[in-house]
Formats: structure tokens, sequence, C-alpha cells
């Protein structure tokens, strides 16, 4: 005897009715929002001549990994490719997107993460929707942001935002966490106040293991311009999906390593944000 099929899916059709009939406005307020910041960040980097922003990015890098040459060259030498390529305008609106995305996930992440930490509660309660966020597959993501959000650029940075919040989330729950229980009493000896023992205490030596975070957080980001392009994202990644359609190898390639320099460029920066101290 076969049991009845649970009516799941109807369930959550009606849920989606629900929110769309109750908060359609609230949904188009974020919408727009989104959009012009993604607009702004577009204009922004598509304004900047080539030239300048390679030179401003290599500076960057030099700066950021102490005055490595060598690594500063290569991250100029990667650009001037993407431009060779003709593909510097895509690049920046990939970037644009990445950059929104990154900035509204660790909008949300790092405060909650925050929260996390402080309360034994929230952190079971969030644990198991980590786990499913993080277990998804991504394609599934698309779907709620197409139904909420239409096409286009808005609907793949939100798909993009839930896909990279769990590990800044986690990183920065655990960084505060592991903060030595030595150094919380010497602050509570002070008389500190719960804030100052955040922002001077926790935050402080918690600041590695959250960048690992942020950097975790970009990266992922980055990796969903592909799949975020198949709802209407603009950027390289619908160049890599019209070569995968035409099943033009080339087309597909140049883009591909053109987001290969990008993420490159970006780790090398976050990673080098927090100075490396030497433990031994």
């Amino acid at each position: 005897m076969q049991l009845p099929k649970l009516p799941v899916g109807e369930a959550v059709e009606m849920l989606v009715d629900w929110i769309d009939e109750y908060f359609g406005w609230l949904l188009d307020g974020i919408s727009e929002g989104l959009g012009y910041l993604i607009e702004g960040f577009q204009d922004l980097l598509i304004a900047t001549p080539p030239l300048v922003l390679i030179l401003i990015l290599s500076v960057l890098v030099w700066f950021v990994t102490r005055r490595n040459i060598r690594l500063a060259a290569l991250t100029a030498l990667g650009l001037l490719l993407i431009w060779n390529l003709e593909l510097w305008d895509l690049a920046m609106l990939t970037l644009a997107l990445v950059l929104a995305s990154t900035a509204l996930a660790l909008a949300i992440s790092i405060p909650v993460g925050i929260a996390a930490a402080g309360s034994d509660a929230l952190n079971a309660a969030l644990r198991p929707l980590l786990d499913l966020m993080q277990t998804m597959p991504s394609f599934v993501y698309l779907i709620p942001a197409v139904i909420f959000f239409g096409l286009g650029s808005v609907p793949g940075t939100i798909a993009t935002v839930v896909f990279a919040m769990p590990p800044a989330l986690r990183l920065t729950n655990l960084g505060i966490r592991q903060v030595p229980t030595e150094l919380i009493e010497v602050a509570d000896a002070f008389g500190s106040t719960p804030r100052q023992k955040l922002f001077k205490v926790q935050l402080p030596v918690a600041l590695p293991t959250i960048m690992a975070g942020v950097n975790q957080c970009i990266m992922l980001a980055l990796s969903m311009t592909v799949i975020a392009s198949m709802i209407g994202a603009g950027g390289l990644g619908y160049q890599v999906l019209v070569g995968i359609q035409r099943v033009d190898i080339g087309m597909g390639f140049e883009a591909g390593l053109a987001i290969v320099i990008i993420a490159i460029v970006l780790d090398r920066i976050t990673q080098n944000l927090v100075p490396q101290h030497d433990t031994r």
C-alpha cells in the first residue's frame, strides 16, 4: 500500500503566492535598491579608463602584499590580458556583480555571526539553516530569485548572496568563540562594557578568521557568476554560457580565464589585508 504523497510542493507554492501578495511592495523596493547598487558599481568601473584601473589594482596588490613586486606585476599582466581579449567591459560587469553581492552578504552575515557567537540558542537555530544553504544545489537558488525578482542582475545578486553568506557567517561566529577566555576575563576585570569588549578585544583577535570568511564569500560569489547568468545576469558568466550553448571552446575558455584572473586578484588582496603572525 502506497502512502499518499505529502503536498510539499503545493505548500511551497502557497507560501510563495502569500509572500508575493502581502510583501510584493517590499520585494519591489529591494529590487530597486539593489538595481541602483549594481548599476552604481558598474558605472564606476566602466567609466574608469582600463589602464587607470589596472594601475590602481596593481598598486593595491603591491601594497597589501607588503611590496611584493612579482604579484603586482602578475596582476597587471593578467588584467592587461583581459583588456587585450576585449573582455574588459564584461569583466567589469562581473566584478560589479561580485562586489555588490559580497557587500550585501557581508552586511548580513557578519552582524548575524557576531550575534550567534554571543547566543548559544541562536547558534543552534542557525546551524541547520546554514547546513541547508551550503548543501542545497546552487541552481535551486535561482528558482525563488526568479519568482520574486524576475530576470536580470538583481535576482542573480540575490541568489549569489544566499549562496555566499554561510562561510562568512560561520567563520565570524567561530573566530569570536575562539577568542581566549583569558582575554575576556582581563577585559571584564578592567570594567569593559560589552561594546568595548567586542570592538577592542574580540573582533581584533578574531579578525584573521573573519577575513578568511570574507575571502571565501568573495570566491563563492565569483563562482556563482556563471550560474547567475542563466537568469539574465550579464558579464563573463554569460559569455561562458554562450560558449557552452554554441560549443565555442575558444569563447568559453577566454571568458573562464578572465574569471580566474579576477578570482586570483581578489584572493591575493583579501588574503593579505590582515598580517599573518608567526606563531613559532
